[in-house]
């Protein structure tokens, strides 16, 4: 009976559950570290990236009461070079040498790069050989026989003369034993046979004296006149071929661009850029000649006229202003877009300026009568709140820009800003103390 007691007693072992992996205790802390730091993270992003909500107004330009110049549009664009040039090879090569870097300053016929030259050089030595020859040949016609060649012709018809002499004398003693019947008649068949070839040779040896005396035909030194002009052009296309492999800058200008590496090929086709086969070398353009492309709303394109005045400012150098005017207005509309593409050129460009940057443009109403010179400007009128210690912040592409201004008089109606702005801007009215140049703003809803 006890026996059985023991059987039926609980295995309280059974139930206790088994101790967990270090491993998985391991695994289960990194997770909940990883996921601990990733969320510190977001929230140092958030307050890091939070944009500062910020109030603007819109910087307008008036005619100003000394007779200075409206602004009657603000428009964007880019910054481009009036004639880009991608310079291409006359010929077909790989390239042996570059010699210019993207930003160098080169001048017309600076070499850029050369091809290897090893076959055209062949081409052009064959070519002078061929002339050489041709060359040869003309002088010798044109100069006539030789004396020696003169006298050889002689000697030929005096030996022809000599021949038919005896020829005919044998021929007459021939004649005579045939009438006695003394000789056969085919001996005196062959007697006047000799003698028939002895005058026709005499004949062709007086003829070829005279040609020798007179010289070669007219013609014929006219044809390989002709084979030597040949010649010499081929001479002069060998040796264009060979210029060819020296690229050199078509104008002076700067390298926007290096477009191939020594060991590539490059072609006088555009494959489309397939197989490592180059059309051009290098791109360039002359950085003096600038223009800012814009595209104009066809409602506000009436504003425009051709060689109107404008003011430019690049947003990579919100505090230059530059004086530009209008050089070029497209002769047809772009239907999809509504717009007129509008060039404005740079007409004192300098260094800072590049191709492609981003560019703000104020297009100027003509001068009132009575105004003299270009030094009248707008009048810009702005908040005082927004003018602190000599600088405010307009707002570009979602950031705050710091721009230094030069203030005027005081008014009622704010502060006269007279270089620095030129109207167009999204000006930040009040800005806060903790607001920095290139902060992010968010422009609070009017």
């Amino acid at each position: 009976m006890e026996a059985d007691l023991k059987t039926l007693q609980i295995d309280r072992s059974a139930n206790r559950p088994p101790e967990p992996s270090k491993w998985a205790v391991r695994w289960i802390v990194g997770g909940v570290a990883l996921f601990a730091l990733l969320g510190m993270a977001r929230v140092a992003y958030n307050k890091l990236s939070a944009a500062t909500e910020v109030e603007t107004v819109r910087v307008t330009a008036s005619t100003g009461a000394a007779g200075g110049s409206g602004v009657t549009l603000n428009a964007t664009g880019y910054i481009v070079a009036h004639h880009p040039i991608e310079v291409s090879s006359k010929v077909v090569g790989k390239v042996a040498w570059v010699g210019v870097e993207k930003g160098d300053r080169v001048k017309e016929g600076q070499v850029l790069v050369r091809l290897e030259d090893t076959e055209y050089r062949a081409q052009l030595e064959q070519a002078k050989a061929n002339l050489a020859v041709t060359q040869s040949r003309l002088a010798e016609l044109e100069h006539g026989s030789r004396p020696q060649e003169i006298d050889a012709a002689r000697a030929a018809v005096e030996q022809a003369q000599a021949a038919a002499a005896n020829d005919a004398i044998i021929l007459k003693r021939t004649q005579d034993l045939a009438k006695q019947g003394i000789v056969p008649q085919q001996q005196l068949d062959t007697a006047q046979a000799t003698y028939d070839m002895a005058k026709a040779k005499l004949e062709n040896s007086r003829k070829n004296y005279e040609l020798v005396k007179i010289g070669p035909r007219v013609e014929q030194i006219d044809y390989v006149r002709a084979q030597a002009a040949q010649a010499r052009a081929q001479v002069d296309y060998a040796q264009t071929m060979l210029d060819s492999t020296l690229i050199r800058a078509p104008v002076t200008g700067t390298v926007l661009d290096r477009l191939v590496e020594k060991g590539e090929m490059v072609s006088t086709m555009n494959f489309g850029g397939t197989g490592g086969v180059k059309a051009s070398v290098v791109s360039l353009a002359d950085l003096n000649d600038l223009q800012v492309e814009l595209d104009i709303n066809q409602n506000d394109f009436a504003r425009i006229t051709p060689h109107q005045r404008c003011n430019l400012v690049a947003d990579a150098y919100p505090d230059r202003v530059y004086k530009g005017a209008v050089a070029e207005i497209a002769p047809e509309a772009n239907r999809q877009k509504a717009t007129i593409q509008v060039k404005v050129k740079v007409l004192q460009p300098d260094e800072y300026l590049r191709p492609e940057m981003n560019a703000s443009v104020a297009f100027l109403s003509d001068e009132k009568s009575g105004a003299t010179g270009s030094s009248a400007r707008p009048l810009i009128v702005v908040p005082a709140s927004a003018v602190k210690s000599d600088s405010v912040f307009v707002v570009l592409g979602g950031r705050a820009a710091r721009r230094t201004v030069k203030t005027g008089a005081t008014t009622s109606q704010g502060v006269q800003i007279q270089d620095g702005l030129i109207g167009g801007e999204d000006l930040v009215v009040n800005p806060p103390a903790s607001l920095k140049d290139g902060d992010r703003v968010r422009v609070r809803s009017q």
